[in-house]
């Protein structure tokens, strides 16, 4: 029997069903309907300023970084321009070794950019552009140009390089800027929100020496350019731009000649010098031997560099001025003789019989002077260098009270120079012995550790910083000046300087007649005592005194013979002096390292230090030659006018400046760079004895 459809039912379902899936068309649409409202309507704003940012791209404008000169205007830090090949490995097609292999084929890569470049890949993320050559020739870039299909991933930028024109020299002042690190990365996120904008684009910062110290003033005002951009991410036009503002110049006032005279005066051996001016504080010349050339750090030093730096054993890396300590041996009697005199410990007139030793419980103290200096004041003390007054003077004032007299000199304090990396030293006391050692017994002080202190041996240890910053308070009345390499910073688009102003951080308590003893000694040491050699018929009066360190101990009845020992096991010569003595305007501290005398290896250099600042005499070569090897006190030859002997570094150093930047580069370094040379709008192109 055949079922017969009811047609009725089948057609209100099937109405049932038009009028629903017709309620859903018309709720999608009404949905849809609302959201073209809302986003055309209420977000309108937001997302016409996310399609403008899609259409365009704002690109930093990295600034100029700004020159470093010396006092008299001499560039020693500027800029050039050149092109590098740098690649995104996030953008790269196929492996990394393959491309570099092929990019070999058009512009010329040697192993040790293959390894610089996986270096900086071990240190950055992969969206970022590395260099993998710098300082490309036109002819390279062209090469490059004409392949450039081949290698996507890979573009040519053109960069600032940082160009140190004189190299080693017054490298551990001026230092060196490197590529930011991770670390660094890390540090700017806590940075200011503004200096983190400024930052945007910059890949190279101080590192060192002023280039680290002065980083905020020499990187200047990052700008920012707008662009329009396809929808590869090309750009097609320029839209509007902010132009960087370039950095600030620093001025030093440091004199780069006398920088060059003593590092030539020092030869091949390793030691510091610091020269100051007394009542500014101004810093004159600030000597670390060896040193090193920071142009090798600019595009990131090569494993060959670093290693013969790093693991050399004279320490080139190290800054022996800044960071260097020394027993100051002699150089330390005459702040004793103060202190002894400021305590009533002693008078000037008081005379001690000097046998040549002093005898404490069972151990003998030797003065270098084999049957003594026989009676000693004060004066004969310290012109003769008699160690045997100052055992005694140890002796009698302890260690504590010493530890307080010296610390109104800054001795084991940090100075404040305008630079980082500072050593504090050490002044010894009973305090400083119990929480630097552990154990009890290594915790008490024993007297007899008392009387090589007042020698300058024992635990002192004091940077060439520290004491010529003491000797420059003697020579300035007891007033104490904050050393500072940096006199001046000079705005590059107003041309207007701001001088750093001299600041007196402490002003000794001396009464003036005690000053006048030991000022009118140091002079007598210069004129009649253990430098007189080196000083002989100078035509200014000058006060000093010599010094001679242990490095390491001679057993108490060995006498000490340097021939018999490891040359790094001699002792350190050293020196400090001031000038003219009526008014200083100069006073220096120096070590020369494993030397030995500081009558003969240290006084001597000091002496021509004074003759080019006081008189502008520069050496003759055969003096410069006999100093360096220790065989000169008094100069010999004629000396030559310091105007006529021509730029610290010659043609030689800029010839090699020169070559360090390619021949397109805008701003060619010249051959005696100054601020003059540049146009306004490109000044800152893309232990027992004395002496």
């Amino acid at each position: 029997m055949t079922e017969l459809r009811n047609v009725e039912a089948d057609l209100s379902r099937f109405r049932a069903r038009v009028l629903a899936a017709s309620l859903v068309v018309l709720a999608c649409f009404f949905l849809l309907a609302m959201r073209l409202v809302y986003l055309q309507v209420f977000r309108h704003e937001d997302l016409s300023e996310q399609a403008e940012n899609n259409r365009t791209a704002v690109v930093p404008i990295v600034p100029n970084r700004g020159l470093i000169l010396d006092r008299n205007g001499i560039v020693l830090a500027s800029n050039y321009s050149a092109y590098t090949l740098e690649m995104t490995p996030s953008r790269m097609a196929g492996n990394l070794d393959q491309v570099i292999d092929q990019l070999a084929t058009v512009v010329e890569i040697q192993p040790r950019d293959r390894r610089r470049f996986k270096k900086l890949l071990e240190e950055s993320k992969s969206f970022e552009s590395l260099p993998i050559r710098t300082k490309l020739t036109d002819e390279e870039v062209a090469r490059f140009a004409a392949q450039r299909y081949r290698f996507p991933g890979v573009e040519i930028k053109a960069r600032l390089f940082r160009s140190y024109p004189f190299g080693e020299l017054a490298s551990h002042v001026i230092g060196y800027i490197g590529r930011i690190n991770q670390a660094e990365k890390k540090q700017q996120e806590d940075w200011p929100d503004e200096d983190q904008a400024n930052y945007r684009g910059t890949e190279y910062i101080g590192k060192l020496g002023v280039e680290q110290s002065f980083e905020r003033q020499l990187h200047g005002q990052t700008g920012v350019e707008q662009v329009e951009t396809s929808a590869g991410g090309r750009a097609v036009r320029k839209l509007a731009s902010s132009p960087a503002t370039p950095g600030d110049t620093v001025k030093l006032g440091l004199d780069i000649q006398l920088q060059k005279l003593v590092e030539d005066l020092y030869g091949n051996r390793r030691g510091a010098l610091v020269a100051i001016e007394p009542k500014t504080g101004e810093v004159l010349a600030f000597v670390s031997k060896p040193t090193f050339d920071p142009n090798l750090f600019v595009d990131g030093i090569d494993a060959e560099n670093w290693a013969a730096l790093n693991e050399s054993i004279d320490k080139p890396l190290l800054n022996r001025a800044l960071r260097g300590t020394y027993p100051p041996g002699s150089t330390y009697k005459p702040f004793m003789a103060l202190a002894a005199l400021e305590t009533g410990k002693r008078t000037p007139n008081q005379v001690f019989a000097d046998p040549g030793y002093f005898w404490f419980g069972n151990h003998k103290f030797r003065d270098d002077k084999e049957g003594g200096h026989g009676p000693m004041d004060m004066y004969r003390s310290i012109v003769m260098s008699c160690d045997t007054y100052y055992y005694m003077v140890a002796n009698d004032m302890g260690v504590d009270l010493i530890h307080e007299q010296m610390s109104h000199f800054g001795f084991g304090e940090i100075t404040g120079i305008d630079i980082l990396g500072e050593s504090r030293g050490l002044l010894p006391s009973t305090a400083w012995k119990r929480a630097a050692y552990k154990r009890p017994e290594q915790q008490k002080w024993y007297a007899g550790e008392t009387i090589s202190l007042g020698i300058g041996q024992g635990y002192n240890n004091f940077t060439m910083l520290q004491l010529a910053t003491a000797t420059a308070t003697i020579a300035n009345q007891g007033a104490r000046m904050k050393p500072h390499l940096v006199s001046e910073v000079i705005d590059i688009t107003s041309r207007k300087g701001t001088k750093v102003e001299p600041q007196q951080v402490g002003q000794l308590t001396a009464k003036p007649e005690n000053l006048a003893v030991i000022r009118k000694a140091l002079i007598g040491v210069n004129l009649e005592g253990t430098s007189a050699a080196a000083f002989r018929n100078a035509p200014y009066t000058s006060g000093g005194k010599t010094g001679t360190a242990q490095v390491i101990t001679i057993a108490q009845n060995a006498k000490y013979n340097a021939s018999q020992l490891d040359e790094r096991h001699r002792d350190h010569a050293l020196f400090m002096a001031f000038a003219p003595a009526e008014d200083p305007k100069i006073a220096l501290a120096m070590v020369v390292e494993n030397a030995g005398f500081g009558a003969a290896n240290a006084a001597p250099i000091a002496r021509r230090v004074f003759d080019y600042w006081l008189q502008g005499l520069y050496p003759s070569e055969e003096d410069m030659a006999a100093v360096q090897k220790g065989q000169a006190t008094t100069p010999i030859g004629k000396p030559r006018k310091a105007s006529e002997v021509g730029f610290p570094g010659g043609n030689a150093a800029a010839a090699a400046a020169a070559a360090a930047a390619p021949a397109s580069s805008p701003f060619p370094v010249a051959a005696t760079p100054s601020m003059a040379d540049l146009p306004p709008d490109a000044a800152i192109p893309v232990s027992a004895r004395p002496r």
